[in-house]
């Protein structure tokens, strides 16, 4: 799980404050990072990784919604939609042009989702505002909620591939004994 953001730009923050209300109530083995915002970092954070939630703000103007609005994309799918995540950023890339240069390289993990949390205040020295931090609370929630189904989901698919590859290894055995359906060729 990786959260953008920078907390003294008020709003800009809401991708760490769902990582620090995560940190530490996660399974074992699920990493959660902070970025400060720069979406380039994303091109080696996300690398070797099986699956990836994202945290980032969005401007509430620009996504047409009110500040706190939570915004889910499955961006292993699709790219971002250009009206939420418009490359107005003081960064040198924004987040949708970071994924599609991961997705080009062959570093964005199949299944990758992003998160927005519309705010309105982004100066310099503002604080989240109540919206925000409320939905911060909620997507850390939702984000729990995800990772437990999709390991478990992991975890039936890798049980169900084992079990291919051991029956289709004990065919392959009964194959070259010369033994099939329970009797001699």
């Amino acid at each position: 799980m990786i959260g953008l953001g920078n907390l003294c730009r008020g709003d800009d923050g809401a991708g760490l404050l769902v990582a620090r209300r995560l940190a530490g109530r996660v399974p074992a083995g699920v990493d959660v990072l902070e970025l400060d915002g720069e979406p380039a970092g994303l091109l080696t954070a996300g690398e070797r990784v099986e699956a990836a939630w994202l945290v980032d703000a969005a401007d509430a103007v620009r996504a047409a919604t009110p500040a706190g609005t939570i915004l889910r994309f499955d961006a292993g799918v699709r790219p971002l939609p250009a009206p939420v995540f418009a490359a107005a950023s003081t960064h040198a890339i924004g987040l949708a042009e970071a994924l599609e240069i991961a997705r080009a390289l062959g570093r964005l993990p199949e299944h990758t989702v992003v998160y927005a949390i519309a705010g309105r205040e982004f100066g310099a020295g503002d604080v989240p505002c109540r919206p925000v931090e409320a939905a911060a609370g909620t997507v850390a929630d939702a984000i729990r909620v995800e990772l437990a189904r999709y390991r478990a989901a992991s975890r039936r698919i890798a049980a169900a591939r084992g079990s291919w590859e051991r029956e289709a290894r004990g065919d392959a055995s009964r194959v070259q004994t010369g033994q099939r359906d329970g009797g001699e060729t």
